[in-house]
């Protein structure tokens, strides 16, 4: 009997679009695919620690269900705490479909990368109980209430690492496919840095990308409030005409009505994400990228899993077509190795031989040995 074409696959995090692993995990094994190593941030270490431990059918059935009233429901919101949603109704579903599950015990090995914000480095998660693992990692700062383990203060992973492929390395797998959240709606990866002037300017020369960067944050009304300020106006608009006078001299113009701190919270973290998503798959390039634009859903519309789980789907067949990756007996390769890292993570309640490595498929292709 032939083995089928193994695969180590790193999931990424950002929030609601990380339904679309879901879609990523339902190609691949559509395809003839082996699954021999998941490691995931955030949304993708819920995903594939559901998917390791054999649940993700069950959970994929519940949140298709899931409206947004019910999401609103779910999520615990919480004025005390030090995130605003507490999520432990969500993570009480997760925990009756893990049944106590831990994570040295899956079938599949899986690795949930949290954040240590003492330590300021990150925490990879590779024995003990996989709902624990997945909890610390889907903390998103100022969201979802931190959680203490061991002396750690744990938060989101995709803090540290956004698509977590180096936790990979030790998979028996002939390649590795990773799945980025945080893809540029339009701008090319590494764009120059914009110029701009502090002086106002006519509406007419910003209004199309103002539409462009809010739709992908607020909704068309709220847009459309910002813009109704100002009318159709050709020259630059009296700051007194959309600040209310102050004390100090006011140079800017009014923010976009409905825009909460949730709002400018998620904004900043997929700014900063993006940028070192880019580094990363520099230090550790995939075999295959899939990767899902930030503008596809918002990070906390959890009633959309329908429409992003489709959209995993239509982005991972175009990758893997576009790659000419197919499911053929496996070559036996070997993903893993020993190497060094200069910011090598905490293992936490684990034994990781090395924290840099990259896929043996890729080397193979570049000539080099696998590291």
């Amino acid at each position: 009997m032939v083995d089928r074409t193994r695969v180590a696959l790193a999931l990424g995090s950002g929030g609601a679009r990380g339904y679309a692993h879901i879609g990523v995990i339902q190609v691949l094994e559509e395809r003839g695919f082996e699954i021999a190593g998941i490691a995931g941030s955030s949304m993708g270490a819920l995903v594939g620690g559901l998917h390791a431990a054999g649940q993700l059918d069950a959970y994929t059935s519940w949140v298709r269900g899931l409206r947004q009233r019910d999401v609103v429901r779910l999520l615990d919101l919480s004025l005390s705490a030090p995130g605003a949603i507490r999520a432990e109704k969500v993570l009480a579903r997760v925990r009756d479909l893990l049944d106590g599950a831990h994570i040295e015990e899956l079938p599949i090995p899986f690795t949930a990368v949290a954040t240590d914000l003492f330590a300021r480095k990150e925490v990879w998660f590779q024995r003990g109980p996989v709902d624990a693992a997945i909890r610390a990692s889907i903390a998103i700062p100022g969201v979802i209430t931190p959680v203490m383990l061991n002396g750690r203060l744990l938060a989101d992973g995709g803090i540290t690492n956004p698509v977590p492929i180096a936790p990979t390395s030790s998979a028996r797998a002939d390649l590795t496919i990773a799945v980025s959240l945080g893809g540029e709606p339009k701008a090319p990866a590494g764009a120059a840095p914009v110029q701009d002037t502090s002086e106002p300017r006519p509406m007419e020369e910003w209004a199309d990308r103002f539409r462009t960067g809010a739709a992908q944050l607020l909704d068309r009304d709220m847009v459309r409030s910002v813009l109704n300020r100002f009318g159709n106006a050709s020259e630059p608009v009296p700051v007194e005409a959309v600040v209310p006078p102050v004390d100090a001299p006011e140079q800017f113009e009014t923010l976009p009505a409905g825009m909460g701190k949730f709002d400018m919270m998620y904004q900043s973290l997929d700014a900063m994400q993006s940028v070192l998503i880019r580094y990363r798959l520099a230090g550790y390039p995939p075999d295959v990228l899939v990767t899902v634009p930030r503008d596809a859903c918002r990070s906390l519309d959890f009633h959309r899993a329908v429409e992003m789980i489709e959209l995993g789907r239509t982005l991972t067949a175009e990758a893997l077509d576009q790659a000419g990756v197919v499911a053929v007996p496996s070559g036996g390769g070997d993903a893993g190795g020993d190497a060094g890292d200069d910011d090598d993570p905490e293992h936490e309640a684990g034994n990781v031989n090395g924290s840099s490595a990259q896929a043996s498929a890729a080397a193979r292709r570049r000539g080099s040995p696998s590291t």
